[in-house]
C-alpha cells in the first residue's frame, strides 16, 4: 500500500497566500495614511501646488542624509498621477543625487493626501498639513511623526512663518528639537 501524500496541495497554497496578503493589508495601508489626529489640507490643487520647491527643513533619514540644498519638482500626468522628482547635493562627493518617483492620490483629488513610491510597488504617505494660501510654503508629514518636511517656493522662509510651522509641528508630536535646516546656498539648484 502506497504512503498516504503530505504535500500541500494547490488549493490550500492559494488560499494560504492570499490570507496571507489579506493579513498584510492594514500595514501597508498605514504606511500610507496620516498619523492618528493628523487634518489633512483640503480643499486641495494640485495644478498649482505642482513645479519647484526647496526643501527648508526635514527630520533625518537615510535617503537623505548629508545632503544639502534639496529641492522636489511635482509634474502632474495625464493619468492623473504626480511625477516627484528629488534632488539634493553631497558635499562630500561634489555631486547631485536624484531620484525620480510617482505620486497618487489615496481618495479624493481635492484632499492633499497621497502616496509616493520610488522603489517599485512600496509607497509611502505624502500628506500636506500646512499650506500657504498662495501655495508660497507647505508642511508635509509622512505615515508617522518621523517624518516631516517645510517646503517653500523660495529658499528661504519668513522667521515668523517658520515659528508657526514649528510650532503647529510640535503640537502634532513631531520633535521639532530634531529638524535639519537645510543649506540653500547652491544657484545650480
Amino acid at each position: 500500500m502506497p504512503a498516504p501524500s503530505y504535500r500541500p496541495t494547490h488549493r490550500w497554497f492559494h488560499r494560504a497566500a492570499l490570507l496571507m496578503c489579506l493579513a498584510w493589508l492594514p500595514v501597508l495601508n498605514a504606511c500610507t495614511s496620516p498619523p492618528d489626529g493628523v487634518t489633512v489640507v483640503s480643499p486641495f490643487d494640485v495644478k498649482r501646488y505642482a513645479g519647484q520647491w526647496f526643501e527648508i527643513a526635514r527630520l533625518d533619514h537615510s535617503f537623505e542624509r548629508g545632503l544639502t540644498d534639496v529641492n522636489a519638482t511635482y509634474r502632474l500626468q495625464t493619468d492623473g498621477s504626480v511625477a516627484v522628482i528629488n534632488r539634493g547635493f553631497n558635499p562630500d562627493k561634489g555631486e547631485w543625487k536624484e531620484v525620480v518617483g510617482r505620486a497618487l492620490f489615496t481618495g479624493d483629488s481635492n484632499t492633499a493626501s497621497l502616496k509616493v513610491s520610488f522603489f517599485g510597488p512600496f509607497f509611502g504617505g505624502y500628506h500636506v498639513i500646512a499650506l500657504d494660501p498662495d501655495y508660497r510654503w507647505a508642511m508635509v508629514i509622512g505615515p508617522s511623526t518621523g517624518y516631516l518636511w517645510i517646503l517653500a517656493r523660495d529658499k528661504q522662509l519668513p522667521p515668523g512663518v517658520r515659528e508657526q510651522l514649528v510650532a503647529q509641528a510640535a503640537r502634532l508630536g513631531v520633535n521639532t528639537r530634531e529638524l535639519i535646516w537645510v543649506e540653500q546656498r547652491r544657484g545650480d539648484s
